[in-house]
């Protein structure tokens, strides 16, 4: 149950509050450094699903802290849809994901193909297609696939990689990119 404040509001919207108004004042990418360029001091995560519907726009880490309950609630959306399991999402994925999104300088939200896979979700994927690793960084919860309607895989997959801090993989006959926090390396599938 969600704690409410003196003044009537819960801790989130308190959150989500501050946040609004505190985004204008985040870092630009020129003065950003690591892999978080443009991550800034507040770091948010847009995000909607074709397959549950659902979709998530959430600030989860505020001024070097993160949100449990953003986090939480991320690591629901990312789930296995088909299994609805749940795993616990790597925060260096979510942070690479944040900060290309930013790279890339637009409003629209990720569509998330592909989070967290259960091992029988990984296994029934991996006998339809020859893509899909034996021992997947999904499985981990580790891994994204990710689109965007308004840039190109190319501009997805340069933006990831820019992060230098995982996998990248440009999937152009799918249009989508595979994001991980697994060593850095970028392949075409």
């Amino acid at each position: 149950m969600a704690e409410l404040t003196k003044t009537g509001m819960t801790r989130r919207a308190l959150l989500g509050a501050f946040a609004a108004t505190t985004v204008a004042a985040a870092p630009t990418f020129s003065q950003a450094a690591g892999f978080l360029r443009g991550g800034g001091d507040i770091r948010r995560i847009r995000m909607f699903s074709g397959r549950t519907g659902e979709r998530i726009d959430m600030i989860y880490w505020i001024d070097g802290d993160y949100i449990k309950d953003a986090v939480k609630e991320i690591n629901y959306f990312m789930r296995d849809w088909r299994t609805d399991q749940v795993k616990s999402i790597d925060l260096r994925t979510i942070d690479i994901m944040a900060a290309s999104h930013n790279l890339l300088d637009v409003s629209e939200p990720y569509m998330m193909l592909s989070g967290y896979r259960s091992p029988q979700t990984n296994a029934m994927l991996r006998s339809r297609s020859r893509g899909v690793a034996k021992n997947s960084l999904h499985m981990r919860g580790q891994a994204a696939d990710l689109r965007l309607s308004s840039r190109s895989v190319s501009q997805m997959a340069n933006a990831a990689k820019a992060c230098r801090a995982g996998g990248v993989g440009k999937y152009r006959g799918s249009n989508f990119v595979h994001m991980d926090c697994g060593v850095v390396r970028s392949w075409s599938g």
